[in-house]
């Protein structure tokens, strides 16, 4: 099956796959040749693509996922090659978004915080897992 990543400023990915394990807003998923038609809409998280007997893994930062007629698109503002993630920057995110949660004070936006520890989370995820 043919996938294909598109972000607002290029193409992240484009290639033969022979699986999908994606992080939906419903739960994780795995989608193979021939899989039903879909459209779902994609959480902050890790998706794995296998090609042939190895795995590449991409930090997905939400988007919309549809797969019909052995066609797989993503569609998302980010996303990150494994390869290409940068361990100590997203390191020093998570840290950053941890203490700004750890912090009693009122006037931080808890929910922003909590959205940079997720990227933080899925940047490092994916880099661990294409090592």
């Amino acid at each position: 099956m043919k996938l294909k990543i598109i972000t607002h400023e290029r193409i992240v990915f484009e290639g033969e796959v022979d699986e999908l394990t994606l992080c939906t807003t419903s739960g994780q998923i795995g989608i193979l040749k021939d899989h039903i038609p879909i459209t779902t809409s994609l959480e902050i998280g890790v998706t794995k693509a296998k090609v042939g007997e190895k795995f590449k893994y991409f930090a997905t930062m939400g988007g919309v996922f549809q797969f019909k007629d052995n066609n797989a698109i993503i569609l998302t503002d980010i996303c990150e090659d494994s390869s290409n993630i940068d361990v100590t920057r997203a390191k020093a995110a998570k840290e950053r978004a941890e203490a700004r949660l750890a912090e009693i004070d009122a006037n931080i936006d808890a929910q922003r915080a909590q959205a940079a520890l997720a990227r933080s989370l899925a940047r490092l995820q994916a880099a661990l897992d294409g090592k």
